[in-house]
């Protein structure tokens, strides 16, 4: 069972550590920023869409009623595991079926402690949450980068979905709240499962024009991505700095750490699925008892 449609990535994640490819930079053009007003629809059909699936699946595997009692049981469970509702539905969407008059969706393992973080360091106790994980996780590969703004993507339906970020306006954030396509260095690190560093993002070939300048009105110059890679090779999701001026790249030293950050938070995060685990029984149990 996964939480997140992993991306399987193209080369080796080993090739992570202690390099990272600098992208090519030529001229372009300017263009005009997307209509706010746009973004807003299609950050609000990408987020529904997912949520949709799920209810689609629960009305049709339990006999619902309506997809508003579908919706009723994900938003009921969500609040009581603590857990996005955004996230529980994609987990019940590519999670397998149940048997046949099972008792649970999915058979009960046990779960363990959570994995040490120990590249997160910093001498304080460990987060115990996801979002207290990722926003720790944050802020480590800011302060490896030196860098002030940054944000946390994870892998949602093939797409990366924003979950942190930091020091980026709202211009930014909306924008790429949901990245689809190949034209951001944060979506060829993901292809790709290595670190992408950008040096300048005002002349980088990689972006198109709408992501080029929606990084630029920010105050980004140049950024760094580092994917959050799984021991079997699939990218689980992304940490991206972003800096106030071009770079000239980083430091051996600075990738290893990054990569090591990358991996362990990676490994988190699939142990944080047994929670999701433990919520979808209970879904389960809730739809095959109601009245």
């Amino acid at each position: 069972m996964t939480a997140f449609q992993e991306m399987p990535a193209r080369r080796d994640a080993a090739a992570s550590g202690g390099e990272a490819e600098s992208r090519p930079c030529a001229p372009g053009a300017s263009l005009a920023l997307e209509d706010p007003s746009a973004l807003d629809e299609r950050n609000r059909q990408l987020a529904h869409a997912g949520i949709a699936r799920a209810e689609d699946l629960l009305v049709s595997r339990y006999r619902l009623s309506s997809r508003q009692e579908a919706f009723d049981l994900l938003r009921r469970t969500s609040q009581r595991f603590n857990i996005k509702l955004h996230i529980l539905a994609d987990v019940a969407v590519h999670a397998a079926a149940p048997s046949p008059n099972a008792r649970s969706w999915l058979p009960g393992r046990p779960l363990g402690d959570a994995p040490a973080l120990p590249a997160l360091q910093g001498g304080v106790k460990q987060p115990a949450g996801h979002g207290a994980v990722l926003t720790a996780a944050l802020h480590r590969a800011l302060h490896i980068t030196g860098a002030e703004m940054g944000n946390v993507q994870l892998v949602e339906n093939g797409m990366l979905r924003m979950e942190k970020h930091t020091g980026l306006n709202r211009r930014f954030t909306d924008y790429f709240t949901f990245v689809e396509g190949s034209t951001t260095s944060c979506a060829q690190a993901a292809a790709e499962g290595r670190q992408v560093t950008v040096q300048d993002v005002a002349a980088c070939a990689t972006f198109d024009e709408g992501s080029r300048q929606t990084i630029l009105q920010a105050g980004s110059r140049a950024c760094h991505s580092v994917p959050l890679v799984s021991p079997s090779g699939a990218v689980l999701g992304m940490i991206s700095s972003h800096h106030e001026r071009p770079l000239g790249g980083l430091t051996g030293t600075q990738l290893n750490t990054l990569h090591d950050l990358g991996g362990q938070v990676a490994r988190w995060l699939i142990w944080h699925r047994g929670t999701v685990a433990r919520a979808l029984n209970h879904l389960h149990a809730m739809a095959t008892t109601r009245p």
